[in-house]
């Protein structure tokens, strides 16, 4: 080992991991020219984009990621935040220096053993005793900022992507406009906490070693010369370089493994959702058969990547802990095995002991801080999977927000059987809506799917306030679609539409929604108490409301408007209906479009429904089936779902359909 020992001078050791750093790099550009150079020039738009989605490697992609959530976490200079970024690293540079001043008392503790001085003893062990409370207390400190940290990095970020992902309709956009996320929910709760504690963990395992470092090189360099510290310095390069490039799969193995958490979680979802549909059907051992197919894959994608993790493990355990051990030995050794060495050439054999014990211990401790490092990029690379799936996240809101979604669109030339017919181009958003009150006017404007399913292909009709309209047609005429696009889910594809503003349009639809809260927030939604407190409508008038579509008994059997229940279960077909029509009441808009609302509500609370709409100035868009609606309308719209319509009035003349 001698031998050996005298080529590890720092010229040699850095020369030896220049050559390596340059072989590395070498080769690692010739793979990448190679891969860059192995496809044709005809491009897959799904395969792009899978493979861009699926990008998660430690790179300088991920680098200016991180950066830009950074900048959501710690907003500005001053703030919470910061002050626990400058604890944690306070707790750790003092919790270093305790690990220093324990390395040097445990080495004259140990001196005074084996020197047999009872005084001595004595002293360093009381002063062990007494530093004692300080290092536990250093050590809790640092716990509560890592705690208080990830806490806050959760609540900073969930914060600023639910105020997008819950701005307009964005939330609607994502599941039914645009197919680039799946599963939003898996991203906004789980992915969220896995990347804030992935963040604040790696900057507690790289602060720490990075601090272990600076020291401990500056106490062996003035102990043991700068030859140490300089091998173990490239020792870090090389190795860290090698094993960044073999975990490079572990970034592109996160992001399937929580896609496939996302699936799993849906369809668990679905079946406590759909549970009444799915028992009526006797369809337990089918959705056993789907929960089960998707658990597998999630067990499958599992299996390899504990047996990918296990052979890391075992190629970090080497590199970073066994190796860098053997390192430090050579290193440490050679001051002792040298005999020539001017450092010993008249220490005595104690002396020799205390200096071995204390340069010994503090290479050990370079050296398993060097490995932290190491290890640490295993982390990073983990994280740069869900740094990738967050960003995705942000970039889809963002574009969301902006009016822009990505949709895989079904070909024109696919759906058109005649081939004289003029192909329509389909532009999301080309459309152009204005704002004005007591008007719903389409001017030639294309009624489509966002699929890109031409309903109709020149829509024109004008309907001002006082004319009530029925709208009819088989189903899949298009319907709905004129709804959706009436109430700006759906994009408008051409043409121009006249209409109110958003909140002087309401839709009451089949199965109306009941919110969590009290009996008062399901006549007022989306009303707080404040806001109706604002608009001046007391609780009195309320139960006019209730009163008025006979659900005043609800209000008697609760015996206060604070009742709080499950209302999707407590409430009835027929009363949820006719709660969602005193909703309608409490807003009164200009516009309501009743889609089949009142179908599980007798004829004579329909009536009167129908006349206080018209008493209260409600013009209303009915899509019923029932003859006894005919005459509360004035119009009809007629959707033969071939791609005609007629608007015309209603007359005697005209025949009523329904039943």
């Amino acid at each position: 080992m001698a031998t050996f020992s005298k080529y590890l001078t720092a010229k040699n050791s850095s020369i030896a991991g220049g050559i390596l750093l340059a072989l590395y790099l070498l080769k690692r550009r010739r793979r990448t020219g190679h891969r860059d150079g192995k496809g044709g020039s005809g491009v897959v738009l799904n395969a792009e984009k899978d493979g861009r989605k699926d990008r998660a490697a430690v790179d300088k992609v991920f680098f200016s990621r991180i950066f830009e959530i950074l900048r959501i976490l710690v907003p500005q200079l001053i703030c919470k935040e910061t002050g626990y970024l400058i604890l944690i690293a306070a707790m750790l540079v003092t919790r270093t220096y305790c690990d220093v001043w324990m390395i040097q008392n445990g080495t004259m503790i140990e001196s005074a053993i084996i020197g047999r001085s009872t005084k001595d003893f004595k002293a360093f062990l009381f002063s062990f005793v007494k530093v004692m409370p300080l290092i536990a207390l250093v050590n809790n400190f640092l716990k509560l900022g890592l705690y208080e940290l990830k806490l806050r990095f959760r609540e900073r970020l969930t914060k600023n992507l639910y105020d997008q992902y819950l701005q307009g309709f964005t939330y609607y956009k994502m599941g039914n406009l645009d197919n680039r996320i799946a599963n939003a929910d898996q991203l906004l709760t789980q992915d969220v906490e896995k990347f804030c504690n992935s963040v604040v963990d790696l900057y507690s395992n790289l602060s720490k070693p990075l601090l272990d470092i600076v020291l401990y090189i500056f106490k062996l360099t003035s102990a043991i010369g700068a030859q140490g510290p300089a091998v173990m310095m490239t020792y870090l390069i090389v190795s860290g370089l090698f094993l960044t490039r073999l975990r490079r799969p572990i970034g592109r193995m996160t992001v399937t493994e929580q896609r496939y958490e996302g699936e799993y979680r849906f369809v668990n979802s679905r079946l406590i959702t759909n549970s009444e549909e799915i028992a009526f059907y006797n369809g337990n051992l089918r959705e056993k058969q789907t929960i089960y197919s998707t658990f597998k894959k999630l067990v499958d994608h599992l299996h390899h990547f504990i047996f990918f993790r296990c052979s890391m493990g075992f190629v970090d355990s080497m590199i970073a802990k066994y190796v860098a051990t053997v390192v430090g030995y050579l290193v440490v050794s050679r001051p002792f095995l040298t005999p020539s060495h001017p450092r010993h050439l008249h220490s005595t054999h104690s002396e020799l002991l205390e200096d071995y014990y204390q340069s010994g211990r503090m290479l050990l401790r370079l050296s398993q801080a060097l490995g932290r490092i190491v290890l640490a990029g295993r982390e990073m690379t983990r994280l740069s999977g869900f740094t990738s799936r967050i960003t995705e996240l942000m970039k889809v809101l963002k574009e969301l927000n902006a009016g822009k979604y990505e949709r895989t669109m079904v070909s024109q030339q696919e759906k058109e059987s005649d081939s004289s017919a003029e192909k329509l181009v389909l532009v999301p958003g080309s459309g152009h809506i204005i704002n004005k009150d007591h008007l719903i006017k389409f001017d030639h404007a294309p009624l489509a799917t966002p699929n890109g399913d031409v309903l109709i292909r020149d829509l024109t009709f004008e309907v001002r306030s006082g004319t009530n309209v029925l709208v009819c047609g088989p189903n899949g005429c298009g319907k709905s679609s004129l709804f959706r696009v009436l109430g700006e889910l759906w994009p408008l594809f051409g043409g121009r539409l006249t209409k109110p503003e958003r909140g002087k349009l309401f839709y009451v639809p089949q199965r109306p929604y009941m919110t969590l809260g009290s009996l008062r927030d399901q006549v007022i939604y989306p009303d707080t108490h404040e806001d109706q407190q604002q608009k001046g409508i007391s609780d009195h008038i309320l139960k006019e409301y209730l009163d008025n579509v006979q659900l005043g008994h609800i209000l008697d059997r609760e015996g206060s408007w604070d009742s709080v229940q499950d209302w999707m279960d407590v409430l009835s077909g027929g009363e949820k209906q006719r709660m969602a029509m005193a909703r309608l009441f409490y807003h009164k808009p200009q516009f309501a479009i009743l889609d089949e609302c009142t179908s599980a509500v007798s004829v004579d609370v329909e009536d009167f429904i129908y006349s206080h709409c018209r008493t209260v100035g409600i013009t209303l868009f009915t899509v019923s089936h029932r003859k006894s609606l005919w005459k509360h309308h004035e119009y009809y719209l007629h959707m033969d779902g071939r791609g005609n319509y007629e608007f015309k009035p209603i007359s005697e003349e005209t025949v009523e359909f329904g039943s």
